[in-house]
């Protein structure tokens, strides 16, 4: 089965909006053993987006289009598919009627706008959105099929969920497994020198990398045609020797965020953190309070940005500030030992850094960043310089700074 998506918004041509309605559905569509040969992202403007359904309903067998399915002028999803296939829009009014009950439980009358979502193409089935007002539809055309569905994520997965998943499940082509393993620590080539030999040459096996700020994914699947049980065992053996290979680089085999494993092993160990930052500008505080529960362990933090908030807050000593500098290991281990003093906890953790793109010296260029951790065992500060702009080297520093603490809690577990 040729399976094609046609994302709809021109919003998703510029660099301000991401789609990502499509890896949703790639990732549901893989679970059935079934690929995307095709991915179009297309404005609003009508004969664009006739043009794509076009093309995509002449090559592929499944077409999902997602988007344009709003009761604005510029959503035109619905005229553009029902022009392409020589049908007409037919207003049913028991949508009509659902899409006012909706609103009347909001407190509200419907805007005669959304009559507009109510419109169905001949012989379409309706597929009920249970979270939005606009309905997806679900087109048979001879052998192929068209299914239009919202774009807001949490729509488009209801609907996916409930309606479209039940009606490919008799498509399913194999069972998939997968897995994910998070790395860091190491650059993409690093790794990639480590397991190059590792790549599967079975036909239903992969081993992909992906690379980003800090971080490095190997995502593995399989497939297999009797059970999801068949096709995992292969992965738990590539697994385990990329686990080998790799060692304590890989942080995650569940698919958990670096904060979410450090601060699952806090919880565990009944311990507390608070954190001292200054070119991160509170992103590790964030990240750390982005875990539920994290209330358990994440005592305070501290975005000390300058050197009289440096003394003041951490007890930072001021002749450690003007022969060292603020970026510098005596001060990250100051900061790192003054906020865990300050918050009596078992851990504190500190960056301090030049994130750019101005500040650099010949000695501490741009990048240049400082974390530390100190406990009642240690101080430890390590000097990383990172590449990329401002965004790049504070979401780095952070993953180092976790990552830091990461390897202090494996360390005191491993004994």
């Amino acid at each position: 089965m040729k399976i094609h998506l046609i994302a709809v918004g021109s919003e998703l041509l510029t660099p301000f909006f991401r789609d990502t309605d499509s890896l949703y559905l790639t990732g549901r569509l893989n679970d059935l053993g079934l690929d995307v040969a095709a991915k179009i992202i297309v404005g609003d403007e009508i004969d664009n987006l006739r043009s794509a359904v076009r093309t995509s309903l002449a090559e592929a067998d499944l077409v999902f289009v997602t988007g344009g399915l709003g009761p604005t002028g510029d959503d035109r999803t619905r005229e553009a598919a029902a022009a392409v296939l020589g049908r007409p829009l037919i207003l049913r009014e028991d949508i009509v009627r659902t899409i006012e009950k909706r609103f009347l439980r909001l407190g509200r009358p419907m805007p005669s706008s959304n009559r507009k979502q109510a419109e169905v193409i001949e012989g379409a089935a309706v597929l009920a959105n249970p979270a939005g007002t606009a309905p997806g539809q679900w087109v048979e055309i001879g052998k192929k099929t068209l299914v239009l569905l919202p774009g807001p994520p949490s729509e488009l997965q209801a609907i996916f969920e409930a309606e479209v998943w039940p009606r490919l499940s008799s498509r399913r082509r194999a069972c998939l497994a997968r897995l994910v393993l998070k790395t860091t620590g190491k650059t993409e080539s690093e790794v990639e020198d480590l397991i190059k030999d590792l790549y599967p040459k079975e036909e239903d096996r992969r081993l992909t990398i992906l690379a980003s700020p800090g971080q490095i994914e190997l995502h593995l699947t399989a497939s297999a045609a009797d059970s999801p049980a068949q096709a995992s065992a292969p992965l738990t053996a590539l697994a385990l020797e990329l686990k080998k290979r790799l060692g304590p680089a890989i942080f995650s085999e569940d698919g958990a965020d670096l904060e979410e494993v450090v601060g699952r092993r806090l919880r565990e160990r009944k311990e507390t953190i608070a954190v001292a930052e200054s070119c991160t500008g509170g992103l590790l505080s964030r990240r750390l309070t982005r875990v539920p529960g994290s209330s358990a362990t994440f005592r305070e933090g501290f975005v000390t940005y300058s050197n009289p908030s440096k003394r003041k807050r951490l007890g930072v000593p001021a002749e450690t500030l003007e022969t060292y500098g603020a970026v510098s290991a005596e001060t990250a281990a100051a900061m790192a030992e003054g906020v865990r003093r300050t918050a009596r906890t078992d851990y504190g953790l500190a960056v301090t850094g030049i994130a750019g793109p101005s500040g650099g010296t010949a000695d501490k260029p741009v990048g240049t960043v400082y974390t530390a951790l100190s406990d009642e065992m240690k101080t430890s500060v390590e000097r990383v310089v990172f590449l990329g702009d401002r965004e790049r080297v504070q979401i780095q520093s952070t993953q180092k700074a976790l990552d830091m603490l990461r390897l202090r809690l494996r360390e005191k577990e491993d004994g």
